[in-house]
């Protein structure tokens, strides 16, 4: 068997540059658990407009930066940066644009609204890690996708880039965490989000429908290759989802710190 030495982290939220919760949590405590066995990591979140870029010593990464992604026939920058967790010497890359992150707190406004536009967040969160990861030339075994805001990831790799080598033959993993946003995306959201490789079978299930955080969840199981559940309590029809696509599943894990279960599960279905 194969053994896993690389592993691609699409992360909702990591401490401590975001506030201390379960996702960002784990965030932060998995890929130094995946370092620690061996395995060479790549760890990204959004650059949230309350991540402190002085304190926290993020710096642009110039070569990777200065690419436009369209949505919707609208150029968006994307601006990547950069910065190291020195304590257990791992770097993370932050997904920036001023429209959608730079400027506004982590997954709700100041007064904890959703915003209109999380379904284009989501769009351009999942394309702007991916097109990284190809700037940087390396090739992912895993690619780790935890909390909604990376739902659109497991997609994207299985259809729209499908055939690139660096991604072909990575297996996806999806966490599902209690977390859920309360305004359904657009019904624009299916037309927004393709990209060549999308085919109309793979979204029909959300064309022209306002998109709840169990649509969205769905749609990431389909095109993952093992899910986790990562609270303690989560929604009971997408564990029956999971269970009905027969896919490998591993239930939540009640230890204060991620542990070897991680790492074994990760082998379990490479």
């Amino acid at each position: 068997m194969k053994k896993i030495s690389k592993i691609l982290y699409i992360s909702q939220e990591i401490y401590p540059y975001v506030e201390e919760t379960p996702a960002s949590m784990l965030g932060r405590k998995l890929p130094q658990l995946a370092q620690e066995a061996g395995c060479d990591t790549r760890t990204f979140m959004p650059k949230y407009g309350e991540v402190n870029e002085r304190r926290n010593q993020l710096h642009e990464v110039i070569r990777l930066s200065g690419m436009n992604l369209i949505i919707d026939d609208t150029d968006h920058p994307l601006i990547i940066k950069v910065a190291s967790i020195q304590s257990v010497r791992m770097q993370v890359y932050f997904i920036d644009n001023e429209d959608y992150f730079r400027r506004r707190p982590a997954l709700v406004d100041d007064n904890g609204n959703d915003y209109e536009d999380n379904d284009e967040r989501t769009i351009f969160y999942a394309r702007g890690v991916l097109e990284t990861v190809k700037k940087l030339r390396w090739t992912p075994d895993i690619i780790h996708c935890q909390g909604w805001l990376s739902a659109l990831a497991p997609l994207y790799i299985r259809k729209g880039y499908n055939d690139d080598p660096f991604f072909k033959d990575a297996k996806i993993v999806y966490s599902i965490f209690d977390d859920h946003f309360k305004v359904p995306f657009r019904k624009t959201f299916a037309d927004s989000l393709w990209i060549d490789g999308i085919e109309k079978s793979d979204v029909e299930f959300i064309k022209d429908k306002p998109v709840d955080f169990e649509m969205l969840t769905k749609l990431a199981i389909n095109h993952s290759d093992a899910i986790i559940q990562a609270s303690p309590q989560i929604n009971p029809n997408l564990e029956a989802y999971v269970n009905q696509k027969k896919l490998p599943f591993m239930h939540y894990v009640e230890k204060e710190q991620p542990g070897q279960e991680y790492m074994d599960f990760y082998q379990s279905f490479f």
